[in-house]
């Protein structure tokens, strides 16, 4: 069973690169504008928040100033987007959810959702937030790659009363995750945090976060957390899974050990594995473990 599933891993990624061509080559989006990131798209907070992590001087209790914080947790919450581009967005991948187009969905847990990759949503729109994000992370998680952040994986989960209604508890393939509320209308549905690796427990200890729309929650990968079950309307969020090489490289996240290397497409988990006496690649390397 495992042989089977580490095959199947395999293959992922050369499904995605066929699904993409075919997308590419035949829909026709909705919002075209929406694939291409702009500031107008962003909550004027966040161009605030930008401003000072890009400036001389700036540290980690200036920006805490501007985030919400969560327990003792590391968990913050910041304004991201307005709700126009929320809603432009939300629109755009409904749009694409009823086309005849092929669809891979975002991983195991989540059966409803889109992988933004095979949209052609990563270079334009993901890969500059990545960036922008950069100045944020480097000062909340600089233990775990926050200023080199150098790929990502990046999806929309969607969910509805006779859908995936909740998400049991789990971590990221990440060193930082990010999760937006995109909307739309739904109650109940929030998540929840445990500890960070933290070891099945009997008694864990959680704490719950409420979903606000167009504000982004950054978080560990490593930190245990879940989704309690909507009750009502349906809620779709933008989850990135940001990766620093440079950290997972040195020991798998999920595996716990250092990473044995497959080629894979893209961004693939984001490991990377020079050749003796040449400069990193891209990233373009899955954990064979993982």
């Amino acid at each position: 069973q495992i042989e089977a599933e580490v095959q199947r891993r395999k293959q992922l990624p050369h499904q995605s690169v066929e699904r993409r061509a075919i997308i590419s080559k035949c829909y026709k989006p909705k919002h075209p504008e929406v694939y291409t990131l702009q500031d107008s798209f962003l909550a004027p907070e966040f161009l605030e928040i930008e401003r000072f992590c890009t400036s001389p001087g700036a540290d980690l209790q200036g920006l805490l100033s501007y985030l919400e914080s969560f327990s003792d947790k590391r968990i913050y919450r910041l304004p991201l987007f307005t709700e126009q581009f929320c809603q432009a967005l939300l629109d755009e991948l409904e749009n694409f959810e009823q086309s005849d187009m092929p669809k891979g969905r975002p991983n195991t847990m989540n059966n409803y959702g889109v992988l933004l990759n095979e949209l052609g949503m990563d270079e334009r729109f993901l890969t500059p937030l990545r960036e922008r994000l950069r100045p944020i992370t480097a000062l909340l998680y600089p233990e775990l790659g926050g200023a080199c952040l150098d790929s990502h994986k990046a999806f929309v989960v969607k969910y509805a009363l006779h859908q995936d209604r909740d998400l049991s508890s789990h971590y990221d393939n990440a060193e930082v995750t990010l999760n937006v509320s995109l909307g739309k209308e739904f109650t109940e549905g929030n998540l929840y945090f445990g500890e960070f690796n933290q070891d099945p427990s009997p008694v864990p200890r959680y704490i719950e976060v409420e979903h606000v729309w167009g504000r982004g929650l950054l978080h560990r990968g490593g930190q245990m957390h879940g989704a309690l079950p909507v009750a009502s309307g349906e809620r779709w969020n933008l989850i990135v899974w940001m990766r620093s090489s440079a950290v997972r490289n040195r020991l798998c996240p999920m595996c716990r050990r250092k990473p044995e290397l497959v080629p894979a497409e893209g961004f693939g988990d984001g490991f990377t594995e020079p050749p003796p006496g040449e400069e990193p690649p891209q990233t373009v390397s899955v954990c064979a473990l993982g």
